[in-house]
């Protein structure tokens, strides 16, 4: 049976327990990083914490929608044991028709039904350096041997050097105050890092990396023009990627709609998952 269950009344333990042995784990999902980024959320559960579905919302006008969260890609429904299609698409039938509106992302392990289909570039890691690095296209290589000739650093930056980068190049909004405090508590539970890229102590640019049982997540970046005339990304990426050679991990790109990042994520040897915006519209507002 498939049960709408309140934050409050959720039990965390078995729910974070359920987001971290499932098939589809997500580390957006876990009850610490929903409680930064969504303004509210209920979730969905199966029977005895089987199968969850995370359902983070919000109030307009009185209303109650469900809206993906900021700095949270993909959620939909997570489970222990794979779980039929009939199964998923009950699920979605019981997100409460309370909520007027839905917007969400799903997983790229959940069934893909919807009309809208976003893109994700991801890159297995489990070779050595030399083997990826042979994946890469001619231009990545040429690129990250440029970083290398200008002999950039990496070093340890704070999110608010990589955040006021992002507000002088980019004329567009962002959560501010939910990307400080996930940043914070991502390095006080030792699940992440801000690396910064530098060249004669002058910061190039960085990104904030997020680590789960799974994944490497490039979860924010910012670069300076500068920056990017040396090839301060290509560098980066490439340093996490050799740090994390060998490993059963993923790095996730975290992105690849847009046609300028599915080029540069694919220059990387990066492959393709597809996961779809589930959507339902009683009342528009």
């Amino acid at each position: 049976m498939i049960q709408h269950v309140s934050r409050k009344l959720l039990d965390l333990k078995k729910y974070d327990d359920c987001i971290k042995k499932s098939l589809q784990s997500r580390v957006y999902a876990f009850s610490w990083y929903l409680d930064i980024v969504a303004d509210h959320w209920d979730v969905l559960v199966l029977n005895d914490y089987e199968a969850v579905m995370p359902i983070p919302w919000k109030r307009k006008f009185g209303f109650k929608y469900v809206t993906q969260p900021p700095f949270c890609q993909q959620l939909g429904i997570f489970s222990i044991e794979a779980i039929s299609e009939e199964t998923q698409k009950q699920f979605i039938k019981k997100i409460p028709f309370q909520f007027l509106k839905v917007t969400l992302a799903m997983n790229s392990q959940n069934i893909l039904i919807g009309q809208q289909i976003k893109k994700n570039f991801f890159l297995q890691l489990n070779k050595n350096h030399d083997l990826l690095r042979k994946n890469f296209s001619k231009g990545r290589k040429h690129a990250i041997n440029v970083a290398e000739k200008n002999q950039l650093i990496l070093e340890e930056t704070v999110i608010q050097s990589l955040i006021d980068i992002q507000k002088e190049r980019y004329n567009y909004e962002f959560s501010i105050k939910k990307l400080q405090k996930l940043s914070e508590q991502i390095l006080r539970k030792n699940t992440g890092e801000v690396v910064g890229v530098f060249k004669d102590e002058i910061l190039l640019g960085g990104a904030l990396f997020l680590f789960s049982r799974k994944r490497v997540v490039y979860l924010f970046s910012a670069f300076t023009e500068q920056g990017r005339k040396l090839q301060a990304a290509s560098y980066l990426i490439d340093y996490m990627i050799k740090t994390n050679k060998n490993s059963s991990l993923v790095f996730d790109f975290e992105g690849g709609n847009l046609p300028n990042m599915a080029i540069f994520y694919n220059s990387f040897g990066a492959e393709k998952e597809c996961f779809y915006i589930l959507e339902r519209n009683i009342f528009k507002f």
